[in-house]
């Protein structure tokens, strides 16, 4: 799918998730039909989620953490792809450096998902991993993310 001007114009507007397409309309000169069929074919295609996002400090017992994970194979999409699966797996992403693999997780306490439920009850499915260093985000500015569990 192209992503012209006008689609970057209008998910610069949908940073508001509620924002009316009849208010993005006005506010880029188009018609609201011209919004919504191009709002539908963004999801449609995969480039657009229109999704709640919540500040993980504001909640209870909720944690991130993320994970560096170095792999014993170089299949790294494959296994990015089954780290998704896992419960509370917020993303994974293939970068470079040391190691092969950025995994977000979220995890809450008062729900008894802890980091060590998370290492004892999903990590352990993942085969071919060689290292893992764990993070835990103690204070984060500007990151929402999706509550997942």
């Amino acid at each position: 799918m192209k992503i012209d001007d006008m689609n970057i114009a209008i998910i610069k507007q949908l940073r508001d998730g509620r924002k009316s397409y009849s208010a993005i309309a006005e506010e880029l000169s188009v018609t609201e039909n011209t919004v919504r069929s191009r709002v539908n074919k963004l999801v449609e295609e995969n480039v657009l989620e229109i999704t709640g996002l919540v500040n993980p400090e504001s909640l209870p017992g909720v944690q991130i953490v993320v994970m560096m994970v170095k792999l014993k194979t170089m299949d790294l999409g494959r296994k990015a792809e089954e780290f998704t699966r896992l419960k509370g797996v917020i993303s994974a992403s293939v970068v470079t450096g040391r190691y092969d693999l950025l995994v977000q997780v979220l995890l809450n306490e008062e729900e008894e998902y802890s980091l060590l439920e998370f290492f004892t009850k999903e990590l352990v499915k993942i085969a071919e991993i060689q290292d893992v260093e764990t993070f835990v985000i103690y204070q984060a500015y500007g990151l929402r993310v999706p509550y997942i569990l």
